[in-house]
């Protein structure tokens, strides 16, 4: 007989386990999946190529956002971490596989910043941290230390940040592990800051799963990531209570754009109040 439920991660950690063991793409048990994924470069994925996101690039151009620390959640092989570097910022990136942050290395190299890379769960800071889903939460503080290109695998990337973005990994949450994105997002973004996001849209022109959320705990399966609507959105990230600064969706750019852009997705900016 097991009784192992004490705390709120217990409870998420359960839920975890309701969803079959190949469908997870979110803890360190789906690595090897994402490994497996960026194993082979050559593969026609429109996020292969190194261009960055096209909102992410007008939010700097625009003047919405101003270089300081950034963490990139979820950087497979570092495309927006190279470009925010490129522009000022002093970048962490995040990933589960080994692989992208390899390839992400590698990028950051041959562009001649300073990125520093961790293989490993975004979520392992929130959960070191007490009460970490404490709605109150706030951020976390470290000095930075000198960027570098080089992965660093000895723990997880420590706020607080000036933006944090997420090109594609929130679509790939469970709905519990909500709890968990923003609990990471209070105690990372810094005040005044930004929380940058991309992920896939619901409706005409989207992509992604439109079941329910309850429906998934039953199927044990995230059908290759999950849809969301604006209002969606807007419900999940007011919890926060942070302004609104844009959401659209992302504009489609041609192949020969030095720019990343799907119409299925959507992008979101959100600014925490100073």
């Amino acid at each position: 007989m097991e009784r192992d439920v004490r705390s709120v991660e217990d409870v998420l950690r359960l839920l975890d386990g309701m969803f079959e063991a190949g469908a997870d793409r979110w803890s360190d048990r789906g690595g090897g999946w994402w490994d497996a994924f960026y194993a082979n470069r050559e593969r026609e994925v429109p996020f292969f190529a190194a261009k960055p996101d096209e909102n992410l690039a007008a939010y700097l151009d625009r003047g919405l956002v101003a270089p300081g620390r950034a963490l990139d959640l979820g950087s497979g092989p570092g495309r927006n971490a190279v470009f925010l570097a490129g522009r000022g910022f002093d970048v962490e990136a995040v990933d589960l596989s080994a692989t992208a942050v390899a390839w992400g290395e590698e990028r950051a190299r041959e562009a001649g910043v300073g990125v520093r890379f961790h293989c490993g769960d975004a979520f392992d800071r929130v959960r070191a941290e007490p009460h970490a889903v404490r709605a109150d939460a706030g951020p976390v503080r470290e000095e930075p230390g000198p960027a570098r290109a080089d992965a660093d695998r000895a723990g997880p990337p420590r706020g607080p940040y000036d933006l944090v973005y997420d090109s594609g990994c929130f679509h790939h949450l469970p709905p519990h592990r909500r709890v968990s994105y923003l609990a990471l997002l209070r105690a990372h973004v810094a005040p005044g800051g930004h929380f940058g996001l991309a992920c896939f849209a619901a409706g005409a022109g989207g992509m992604g799963s439109e079941l329910p959320d309850a429906e998934l705990y039953g199927d044990g399966r995230l059908h290759g990531g999950l849809a969301y609507t604006a209002e969606s959105l807007r419900w999940i990230f007011g919890a926060l209570g942070w302004e609104e600064v844009e959401l659209r969706r992302m504009r489609d750019e041609g192949a020969e754009s030095a720019y990343f852009g799907e119409a299925f997705l959507w992008t979101a900016l959100f600014r925490r109040p100073a």
